[in-house]
């Protein structure tokens, strides 16, 4: 269904620019459009070919994406040395195919945080170009999709954050919503946390960068900015300081429940954040297990409530410190000792670094 209603909106755009170029050419002497005549057939051509070949989801979506579609594939076109009328329908599968390509190497292509100078100074300017163009073209997506899902009253931040993120990827998308707030940091309507996040961001190119700042609203962006955060930050495996910190935060909430706060009275029980359930693994969720010095300790839901608990029994001591994992005695013997061969020559490294 979807394939077929883009295939209209294609289909409407080439046939409003055709009728358009019609209308200016029979405006034209005789002569004229004589002369026209060819490059008048191979545009109803192309619009006849795309009423008889239905094209895929991606290619319909690269064309829609064209100023013009029917004068883009038309100055394709002439650009072939070999062209034959009746190729038209293949010719513009190929196009498309090749915008389709085009976009997608686009998107993986590095993000090129320095400025034109310094790009030029080390011989770097199609990297430096060709990141601008995909920072113009995500922020371009972004406001689109930020448009695209948000109905007037209510804004999908998650969708549109998945449909931006699955075309770009997280470092160019944070990276073009970091330029965009730093390029907007008097306006107010930017939470205090994404300023503070933007300006620990690497966009060297000051001068540049409000050329790809998004155009949206400002409430919008920030909303989807605080959303692109949240799910950067699940999409990264859990480091031993996490494991740490959510065991703590367990432990804290069993000391300061002052009687069993279970259902039924047996036990004492503190939510697991879901953010880390997000991004934890088996490994983590032992670990997690481990740190905590309780006999009874175990991890359930709750009918009736929403997420995963740690329970333990009422008699259980709520007041021991977490089991933290000493350093390996093996790994102590394997380090060298401070003068000798190999110390100094991890040390000289370190030093040349």
């Amino acid at each position: 269904m979807e394939e077929e209603k883009l295939m209209e909106t294609l289909k409407g755009r080439v046939e409003a620019s055709l009728n358009a170029y019609k209308a200016d050419l029979m405006a034209q002497p005789p002569d004229v459009i004589l002369s026209h005549a060819y490059d008048y057939i191979v545009r109803e051509e192309i619009l006849t070919a795309l009423e008889s070949n239905d094209l895929t989801t991606p290619q319909a979506e690269a064309l829609l994406k064209l100023s013009s579609p029917l004068e883009n594939i038309y100055q394709a076109w002439g650009k072939q040395k070999d062209r034959y009328i009746e190729e038209v329908g293949d010719f513009i599968e190929r196009f498309a195919d090749d915008l389709i390509r085009q976009e997608e190497e686009l998107r993986k292509s590095p993000v090129y945080k320095y400025p034109g100078d310094y790009a030029r100074e080390n011989g770097e300017l199609e990297q430096f170009r060709t990141s601008l163009k995909a920072n113009l073209a995500c922020a371009e997506e972004i406001g689109a999709t930020i448009s695209k899902y948000h109905d007037g009253y209510h804004f999908e931040s998650k969708a549109a954050v998945r449909d931006v993120v699955q075309k770009f990827g997280y470092e160019r998308t944070l990276f073009v919503l970091a330029a965009t707030v730093q390029n907007n940091l008097h306006d107010g309507r930017y939470s205090s946390a994404n300023k503070d996040w933007a300006m620990t961001a690497p966009v060297f190119d000051s001068k540049r960068s409000f050329e790809y700042a998004v155009r949206s609203h400002p409430v919008l962006v920030d909303a989807f900015l605080t959303t692109a955060r949240h799910e950067y930050l699940l999409s990264l495996p859990l480091t031993k300081e996490d494991i740490k910190a959510e065991a703590l935060n367990i432990l804290c909430k069993f000391q300061d429940t002052r009687e069993p706060n279970s259902p039924n009275g047996t036990h004492y029980m503190a939510q697991i954040s879901p953010d880390f359930l997000a991004r934890a693994k088996t490994k983590d969720t032992d670990r997690l297990m481990a740190m905590l010095p309780f006999q009874s300790l175990s991890f359930s839901t709750l009918e009736g409530r929403r997420g995963t608990y740690a329970l333990i029994t009422r008699d259980e001591n709520r007041f021991q410190k977490l089991v933290l994992r000493k350093p390996s005695v093996r790994k102590k013997l394997q380090q060298p000792l401070p003068d000798s061969p190999t110390a100094a020559k991890k040390k000289t490294k370190e030093q040349e670094r």
